[in-house]
């Protein structure tokens, strides 16, 4: 995996969001939207044998490779880490090693929090989706509980898939606060979980005061 930096900034114990396609694409739709939203720059792009094995055509009908990338956003003296993208690793040991390497470097930059964005597949399309919190321990659970979110998890939702599930398992390991607010959302592959997303842009809203309603 090669991780390149494209801009020098000085961070301070940030707070990473990350938010990669998954079900019903709500955690990459909030978190795509808040990066626009809040002009972030990006400071990182990684690039993986383990992606996708393609390219992309990009407005400009040039190809590119698949990437990862991380933005950065300084506000009222609170870094903000953003992780998004297209794609995730496509095996299960691309996805260890993409996530052993993201915590390497959130340690090198003393991470103080991870949260990962992500949906939980229901049978039909939710009027007003949920929002699920679980977490690498309770005292980060008791720490962004609030009315909106429902900590009972357990028997609502099976293994966290992908990146938002193993990169708070790996960072307990390490013991990196973390945790994964999950929406409800359609489970169909070709659903666009738009209210889901709205529903986790309004909660970080609420906690951080930051990041303006979808």
């Amino acid at each position: 995996m090669k991780i390149t930096k494209t801009k020098k900034i000085k961070i301070t114990t940030p707070i990473l969001i990350e938010g990669l396609p998954g079900m019903g694409n709500v955690g990459k739709i909030a978190t795509d939207f808040i990066i626009e939203d809040l002009k972030a720059k990006k400071i990182f792009e990684i690039y993986s044998e383990d992606f996708p094995n393609a390219v992309f055509v990009t407005e400009n009908n040039l190809i590119e490779l698949p990437k990862i990338e991380i933005y950065h956003k300084k506000i009222k003296n609170q870094d903000f880490l953003f992780l998004a993208g297209d794609i995730q690793p496509i095996t299960e040991n691309g996805t260890y090693n993409f996530c052993k390497e993201i915590l390497n470097l959130l340690e090198k930059l003393k991470i103080k929090e991870i949260i990962t964005l992500g949906g939980i597949g229901l049978q039909k399309i939710p009027k007003k989706p949920r929002v699920f919190l679980t977490g690498t321990n309770k005292k980060i659970i008791s720490k962004y509980k609030s009315k909106e979110l429902n900590p009972k998890i357990y028997g609502t939702v099976g293994p966290i898939i992908g990146v938002a599930g193993l990169l708070l398992g790996l960072a307990q390991e390490r013991k990196i606060p973390a945790i994964s607010l999950l929406a409800e959302t359609f489970g169909h592959p070709a659903y666009i979980g738009v209210k889901g997303a709205r529903e986790l842009i309004n909660i970080l809203n609420k906690k951080f005061n930051h990041f303006n309603p979808y």
